[in-house]
This record gives structure tokens, C-alpha cells and sequence, in this order.
């Protein structure tokens, strides 16, 4: 199950779910408004642009970006939105892939660090976010906090989700720190369709120690992108490095 395999034709054409879901004003404008603050007057980075769910709203608000994918069908989508002028995109993998040009902010949206499936690769993730700032930027990871809480003793799997027609259930192996995500989708006639995808999930310290190592500092950690404490209780958070100035 390669991200070449999720990632894919299919994937890529019912992704976009314009006004619903993560595709809400509800969601987006507040993400889109803490990017564009952050920006400033510099140009954004985005890694794993995807289809541009938020680079598009960025670029309206009047931020530059630019964007690594390592999607052509994901890149493909983005294009009936924004051209290459408008968006430029390098294909590639976010750990690795470099753009041109110098950045004031990076950011990392909606879980997809943990699509690196090593610690390595994550390390090198945050490391290549540094290597695209201009001293003092930012580096910004929305990220979901793993629900081992909710784990029964000796058992492995958990629904985080139910709604009409979807079912989400998560397996984990706690060992490697991976997770597997299952998405059940139910049609009219009650035939089912399954995805899935693999991750690594990451604790906020451990994320923070990466950073470290990559030469940035925590500014800020919130449960989301209007700016609500980050609890115990949060399912997610939005966090905010500073990479050092020289």
C-alpha cells in the first residue's frame, strides 16, 4: 500500500467536497486567516499541497505559494483550479524536494506529516522546512493527537468516527507507532467501498524534540486554528515553530 496507491486517480476525484467537510468556510477561513498572518508579506510553502484545499484560498487572501506534491493526480485536480503561474507546484517527496526561493512560512496542514512513515523521514521533513526559511519564519503542523486513551486493555482498533453512510476504525501497532485508518463507505443499496492508508503518529513532545534537532522553537500550540487551548482532552492541535535567527 504505497502513497503512489492512496494518493491516486480515484482518490484525488472525490477529494475536493467544495462548502462540506474540510472544505467548509467553518474550517478553512480560520486556517486561512493564521497562514496568511503568519506569512506576512513573504512568500508560503506548502508541503503536500494536495489538490489545494487551502493554498487556493491563500493565494486569493493575497499570500504567494508554492507547493510540493508527490501526487501527479492530487497536482492534476489543483490544476482545474489554479494554473502553474498562479500556484507553481515541484513534484516530489516533502522530506526531500526543494523549491526555489525563500520562504517566511511553511506549513504542513491536516495530519499528512504522519504519511512519512519513519521517524527519519519525519525528522527530515522538518529539516527541509528549515532549509526553505529565511531566518525567524515559521513552520506550521496541524496534526491530530493519538487516541491510545481510547484503546480497550489487549485490544487494537478503535472507531473515531460514525455518520450515515461512513464508518472510520483505526488499528494501531503501538510498538512502531504506526496506524492504519480504515474509511467504510456505504452507498444507498448498503454495498461498501474501503480505503485505506497508513501513517506514523507522532506525540506533540516528540514532535517538538524534531524540531529542535531541525533548529526551531515552539511559539505556539493550540487545539485549532481559532486558538483554543490545547488540553488533555484535544484531539488535535496546531502547532507553531520559529526557526531560529542567525
Amino acid at each position: 500500500m504505497s502513497q503512489d496507491d492512496i494518493w491516486n486517480v480515484e482518490t484525488a476525484a472525490r477529494y475536493d467536497t467544495p462548502g462540506s467537510g474540510m472544505f467548509s468556510d467553518e474550517v478553512l477561513k480560520p486556517a486561512v486567516a493564521r497562514l496568511a498572518e503568519l506569512a506576512g508579506h513573504g512568500w508560503a510553502l506548502e508541503f503536500a499541497i494536495g489538490t489545494g484545499r487551502v493554498a487556493v484560498p491563500l493565494r486569493d487572501a493575497g499570500v504567494p505559494v508554492v507547493g510540493i506534491e508527490l501526487s501527479t493526480a492530487m497536482v492534476d485536480q489543483l490544476r482545474t483550479k489554479a494554473d502553474e503561474a498562479r500556484i507553481p507546484v515541484i513534484l516530489g517527496d516533502m522530506a526531500t524536494a526543494s523549491a526555489p526561493g525563500e520562504f517566511a512560512l511553511v506549513f504542513l496542514v491536516y495530519n499528512t506529516v504522519s504519511n512519512l512513515l519513519t521517524q527519519t523521514e519525519q525528522v527530515a521533513c522538518f529539516r527541509n522546512a528549515a532549509r526553505h526559511l529565511v531566518p525567524g519564519g515559521h513552520f506550521v503542523i496541524e496534526l491530530w493527537v493519538p487516541e491510545l486513551r481510547r484503546l480497550p486493555p489487549t485490544q487494537d482498533a478503535v472507531v473515531w468516527q460514525t455518520q450515515p453512510g461512513y464508518v472510520g476504525l483505526d488499528t494501531y501497532d503501538v510498538v512502531n507507532q504506526h496506524v492504519i485508518s480504515h474509511h467504510f463507505r456505504f452507498n444507498t443499496d448498503g454495498q461498501a467501498t474501503l480505503v485505506r492508508s497508513r501513517h506514523r503518529y507522532i506525540w506533540p513532545s516528540e514532535l517538538d524534540l524534531m524540531a529542535q534537532m531541525a533548529g526551531f522553537e515552539l511559539e505556539s500550540r493550540h487545539a485549532d486554528w481559532i486558538g483554543n487551548e490545547f488540553t488533555a482532552e484535544s484531539r488535535s492541535h496546531v502547532s507553531v515553530y520559529r526557526l531560529a535567527r542567525e
